[in-house]
């Protein structure tokens, strides 16, 4: 057998370099079982202890992951081999002492999680996220890297990552941060790039599909990247003139997509040929709107991104809410999606929005907040998210939605709100305050305008006028009131009873009965529930306003309670058109202006 070996090599040629680098080596001769054996030397140590940490987090992730977690067998020796002292001071971090100005580390790594913060080790790639995969010393954290990949010929692996592309298989990072922010792909995978102002856009798709799929699905990439620009009037200035998207569509991955300064990582078990070439380009959307919108357009609040602790941020809805709004926009305006499956499309995250009872507890600043305990974040304990939690991506994009329907209405638009926040600090990465945003809005649209959205919608948790605002586009929102409503998400169990398998939202007929997750509903007006009928379609035999005798147990204990049914508060969201109005041709302009359609 063959095995793949990554040299990270950091300075060999000069005293002086080598003053300035830090060393690292990685082999994979355990890759079926995941494991990747990792060196790494430290040279010209001035303090009498060198501090060794995993990080905690990763870039573009808020809550905190552990990855010292999967690492085991540490040992540490000096310049001439003989063992260090080890102190392990915390569960991510080693105090390394008794060295001669050099310090070299070994250890084991478990990787088996192909995603945008995890790494992945196997036979099929080298999927590495960097503060998953290397330990790093803090106090040298602004030496320059220098990569030298040793890839293994055989397979065909290639190198992708935004790192600095020196010669052959070396490449570099001026400082840890940046090594830190550089995921690479190191597989067979295909590579397809496009010139646009001087820059590269480049597409790593490691997916087992044809060329002819490569080529297709590069094809809808090049429509996102020039739809974005159009927003922004101008890409980013990509360092080292490239941005990558880094793409692993394989059945051992994970779904997920994380952005980066000059790169994404985009994941999904669905390959191409397997409905990825239609599911997975959303993530391309969103990833790449990050390259404004999070990594230059940046929270002051996460600067510096701290890799010790959770990262907390008041500016979510925007920061990611608001690139959620363009996600599927930007898929319309560059023609992958149709005007109709986009409106439609808004219906699952207006009624999530709409109808969360959350609002009561938190505004969209406060749930940002919520982020070190939601992001890909875990926990044992039960909580109680459906009553006090709306993601901040969903928040934000129904916001974004609103203010960009309510600027139009003053011949204004939401992307040229956006360019001007780029100007004003993107451009200049000059991280920006809520405040901030709220001058800019006062700037381009008037202080009466941008103080009554934020003091509205941002500083409280009103909701906007959506069927006005959808009227000027014409869009239809509706609601079937003669649909009961249960409130309460049941399965039907193999005994035909009916199981509450969430918290039941607070204000529903089930809420206001009593009800809660984990009740055993054994029959409804002391009748069994029909074999073989979801117990949606069973309800729909109701009418609003019928009482139902529900008897059920908790803890094994019987009781009983009785549920008054409601209005189904879903609405559905449509093009006018197909409840049969006809838009008058200022409608029809408006919504032409505004999905960018012919």
């Amino acid at each position: 057998m063959r095995y793949l070996f990554i040299i990270l090599f950091f300075g060999l040629q000069s005293a002086q370099l080598i003053s300035q680098v830090n060393s690292y080596a990685i082999s994979f001769e355990n890759a079926q079982h995941h494991e990747a054996n990792i060196s790494a030397t430290f040279v010209k140590v001035a303090s009498d202890t060198l501090p060794l940490r995993m990080s905690r987090t990763s870039p573009g992730r808020y809550a905190l992951h552990e990855f010292a977690k999967n690492v085991y067998n540490f040992k540490a020796v000096d310049s001439k081999g003989n063992a260090l002292k080890i102190t392990r001071t915390s569960p991510f971090e080693w105090k390394v002492s008794g060295h001669d100005g050099t310090v070299t580390i070994t250890y084991t790594l478990f990787a088996n999680r192909g995603d945008g913060t995890y790494s992945q080790i196997d036979e099929t790639h080298a999927h590495l996220n960097i503060p998953a995969t290397f330990m790093y010393a803090p106090s040298l954290s602004e030496r320059k890297i220098i990569v030298d990949f040793k890839t293994r010929d055989d397979l065909n692996w290639k190198i992708a990552t935004q790192l600095q592309h020196l010669q052959n298989n070396t490449y570099s990072a001026p400082n840890m941060y940046y090594f830190m922010d550089s995921p690479t792909e190191i597989s067979n995978h295909k590579v397809r790039e496009f010139k646009i102002d001087k820059q590269t856009i480049k597409l790593a798709l490691h997916d087992p599909g044809t060329k002819e799929e490569a080529d297709m699905y590069f094809e809808k990439v090049k429509k996102v990247v020039l739809a974005q620009k159009e927003i922004f009037s101008e890409l980013p200035k990509f360092d080292y003139g490239t941005y990558t998207f880094l793409a692993c569509y394989l059945p051992n991955a994970s779904g997920d997509g994380m952005e980066h300064r000059n790169s994404t990582i985009l994941t999904s078990t669905r390959t191409l040929a397997n409905g990825g070439m239609d599911g997975n380009i959303g993530t391309v959307s969103h990833e790449f709107f990050h390259s404004w919108n999070v990594e230059r357009i940046r929270p002051k609040s996460l600067e510096p991104f701290n890799f010790e602790e959770a990262n907390m941020s008041g500016e979510l809805w925007f920061a990611e809410g608001f690139t959620s709004y363009y996600t599927n926009l930007v898929l319309c305006r560059a023609g992958l999606i149709t005007p109709k499956k986009y409106v439609e499309g808004l219906t699952g995250t207006f009624n999530y929005v709409w109808n969360s009872p959350a609002r009561q507890f938190y505004n969209p600043i406060e749930m940002s907040y919520q982020a070190p305990f939601v992001d890909a974040s875990t926990s044992i304990d039960p909580v109680n998210r459906e009553n006090t939690f709306i993601s901040y991506y969903s928040y934000g994009s129904v916001l974004g939605l609103a203010l960009d329907l309510s600027l139009r209405e003053n011949d204004l638009n939401l992307d040229d709100f956006m360019k001007q926040v780029w100007i004003s600090y993107g451009k200049k990465e000059q991280p920006y305050t809520i405040e901030n945003l709220n001058k800019t809005l006062n700037l381009y649209a008037g202080k009466e305008f941008g103080d009554n959205f934020f003091n509205s919608f941002i500083y409280k948790s009103e909701m906007p006028p959506y069927d006005e605002l959808f009227k000027t586009v014409g869009v239809s929102v509706s609601q079937n009131t003669e649909t009961a409503y249960f409130g309460a998400a049941i399965t039907i169990t193999d005994d035909l009873n009916g199981k509450i398998r969430s918290n039941t939202k607070i204000g529903s007929p089930a809420y206001d009965a009593g009800l809660n997750k984990g009740d055993i509903i054994t029959s409804i007006n002391n009748k069994p529930f029909p074999n073989g009928i979801p117990f949606t379609d069973f309800i729909k035999q109701f009418q609003p306003t019928d009482k139902l005798n529900v008897s059920f147990t908790r803890y094994g204990i019987e009781k009983t309670t009785d549920v008054v049914l409601d209005s189904n508060p879903t609405y559905t969201i449509e093009l006018a058109e197909k409840e049969g109005d006809s838009p008058s041709k200022k409608v029809l302009k408006a919504r032409q202006a505004w999905l960018k359609t012919e």
